[in-house]
């Protein structure tokens, strides 16, 4: 048995210094998703989004609104309030807020404080999805939300869903940046054994990171060769192509073909996958998911099928990312990682999340930000 020295661990260890890891601080300055559009309604929906308390409703004009989640008197959750019109009533004492989170009314006295209120987060709507930022509202460019344009294409028919994730979002980051885990945690869903060894092409530019993977000749999964028709077929490809677009969004996109067909008209059959990330606290994680493709559109039944499957293969991924946080609890003195050649677009989306973090800690006209 190999029982690793002393100076193994510390070179290991300090190989991991510049990479983010579940103890790394949130990057607040960016635009995270808060929640499904059709989430928020004519009710108040709580949610903990990178620690924060927040609570979402709809105006009666349709605007989405979120709030900071607590009364300005004690502190007691306004989720635990109701509606009345466009403003909140907190269940402890009556205070009300309107939809900017000023405070309007004190039911105990006749005036109201002035200047009093809690923080309203710009909420935006894109598509299915509601975008917030939860930092420097100074620096809440809506030009910086990473714009998926074919979720709302008539040419994609698209289904979404939603896991309440028992892991770390730098460690989800990372699984999605590494797909050869597929030939394994993946084994009987959309896995096939050549994936892991299937040649690769990086491409890494600063805060976009791009991994391609070319499987040919392969055999599909079912999930895959049932619904392109490619089932069985042993010349089958699968152009995989990998990106972290945000610390919020990454997107795995798909091409299957049958390779031994000419080039010239052969068909081709495409998926996307927007994998969006937002940490709820540093072990937990709400995972949005809108799944594309751009071929059997109104076929219902192949829907529902390519959706069951699919999901079901995620589910793969929080149950064995929970399994690792469970294990990451008890690390001693002895615990170390290493890397190797197929972890590189993983370590450099780490270092990029570890040097954003890093970045918004750093005085800032004399403020740390």
């Amino acid at each position: 048995m190999s029982i690793p020295t002393g100076n193994l661990i510390t070179q290991a260890r300090k190989a991991s210094e510049p990479m983010a890891n579940r103890d790394t601080p949130f990057i607040y300055n960016e635009w995270y998703v808060a929640a499904f559009d059709h989430e928020v309604g004519r009710h108040l929906l709580a949610r903990r989004l990178l620690d924060r308390r927040v609570v979402m409703y709809r105006t009666q004009d349709g605007e989405p609104v979120a709030l900071e989640d607590r009364c300005a008197h004690r502190s007691f959750p306004l989720s635990r309030g109701h509606l009345e019109d466009d403003s909140v009533v907190c269940g402890y004492h009556g205070f009300r807020y309107d939809q900017s989170g000023d405070l309007t009314q004190v039911p105990s006295q006749k005036n109201c404080p002035r200047g009093i209120g809690i923080r309203r987060y710009p909420l935006v709507r894109q598509g299915p999805l509601l975008w917030i930022w939860l930092g420097d509202e100074s620096l809440a460019d809506t030009g910086l939300i990473p714009r998926q344009d074919w979720i709302d294409d008539p040419a994609w028919a698209c289904t979404s869903g939603y896991f309440h994730h028992p892991g770390n979002y730098v460690s989800l980051h990372e699984n999605l940046m590494d797909l050869t885990h597929l030939s394994f945690l993946h084994a009987n869903t959309i896995g096939t054994p050549d994936y892991a060894c299937a040649p690769y092409k990086l491409d890494f530019k600063e805060g976009h990171y791009t991994l391609i993977r070319e499987v040919v000749p392969t055999t599909l999964s079912p999930v895959w060769g049932r619904t392109t028709g490619l089932e069985g077929c042993t010349t089958a490809a699968r152009i995989a192509t990998s990106e972290f677009l945000s610390p919020a969004l990454h997107r795995v996109s798909v091409t299957f073909y049958d390779s031994a067909q000419p080039v010239e008209g052969r068909e081709q059959f495409h998926i996307r996958t927007a994998h969006i990330l937002t940490p709820e606290t540093l072990n937990s994680l709400h995972y949005f998911i809108v799944h594309g493709r751009d071929f059997a559109r109104h076929d219902q039944a192949l829907g529902e099928f390519m959706h069951e499957q699919l999901f079901a293969a995620f589910n793969e991924d929080v149950q064995g990312l929970g399994a690792l946080e469970t294990a990451l609890d008890d690390r001693d003195e002895q615990h170390y990682e290493i890397s190797v050649a197929s972890d590189a677009p993983a370590v450099v989306t780490r270092i990029y999340l570890k040097k954003r973090a890093d970045a918004e800690r750093q005085p800032r006209n004399g403020q740390v930000g």
